[in-house]
This record gives C-alpha cells, sequence and structure tokens, in this order.
C-alpha cells in the first residue's frame, strides 16, 4: 500500500474501487475518522467516544436505562454495564431506581459529570470541526440532516 509523505495511506487510489462508492462502508469509513479524531482529543480527559456517548445522554434528561444506552448506541448490554461502571467509579454517573420501573436504574449525571460532559461537548465539537472541514457550512447542514434521517 503506498503512502502519502505523512505516512497516511493513498486514500485516493482506493476512493476509485467499487468499496469507494458503497454508501454503508462510507458511513462507516467517516464514523471510524471522526470517531478517531475525537478518541484523540478525548484522551487528555480519559474518556472515549463511547464513555462521551452515554454521558451526553446522561446529562441530556432522558434520564436513560442501561438497557435503553444499549439500543440506542448499539452496543452490547455488558459494554454498557463496563462503561458506566467507569464513569460511575469517577463520580460522573449515578444508577438511580427508575420512577417509571423500579426494576430497572436509570444513568444520571453527577455535577462533576455535567462538568466533565461540558468540557467534553467542546472536545467533541472541535473534533467535529476537523472532522468535516472539507465541507461548506450548508454542506455539514446537510449532512447532519441526512444522517439524522438515515440514522432515525
Amino acid at each position: 500500500m503506498s503512502t502519502s509523505p505523512d505516512g497516511v495511506a493513498d486514500a485516493a487510489r482506493f476512493a476509485a474501487t467499487d468499496l469507494g462508492a458503497e454508501p454503508v462502508f462510507l458511513m462507516a469509513r467517516a464514523a471510524s475518522i471522526g470517531s478517531a479524531e475525537a478518541n484523540r482529543r478525548l484522551a487528555d480527559l480519559r474518556l472515549k467516544v463511547r464513555h462521551y456517548s452515554v454521558l451526553s445522554l446522561a446529562c441530556s434528561g432522558a434520564a436513560p436505562t442501561q438497557r435503553e444506552l444499549s439500543q440506542f448506541l448499539v452496543l452490547d448490554p455488558s459494554q454498557i454495564v463496563a462503561i458506566v461502571d467507569e464513569l460511575e467509579r469517577r463520580g460522573a454517573v449515578e444508577r438511580q431506581t427508575d420512577p417509571r420501573d423500579r426494576r430497572s436504574k436509570v444513568i444520571v449525571p453527577t455535577e462533576d459529570g455535567r462538568a466533565l460532559y461540558a468540557h467534553a461537548r467542546e472536545v467533541v465539537d472541535g473534533a467535529t470541526e476537523t472532522s468535516v472541514a472539507q465541507l461548506s457550512a450548508a454542506e455539514q447542514g446537510e449532512l447532519r440532516r441526512l444522517l439524522q434521517k438515515v440514522a432515525f
């Protein structure tokens, strides 16, 4: 595989393949590039995109259960448990009894968790700006609209 002087694979060569035109691959590649940039920037906060996603939903006011987090984030329940456990150890979230179903627990942020999320959101916003920098503001809005349409 040829690389450019900065060590990056010659993407143009592969973009011209059949795979380079498949929407599912393109969405996955774009997500991987964005996640890698966000993970790189979140490292200073000792977070990864998955932790950020759980923390964001906890801070959203939606009071998600672990099961809902698993379904919405398309992660195995055991992965959600590990992420929530880690955020709980850090004092960022708490498990509380779900008022809708006392057998379930909802994930809610602590004050420290809200502060961590606010900082992490700025970091992720910066990663997003870098990931979509080659798009105009209108194209960025259209991309967001199309991705929401596909995702929901």
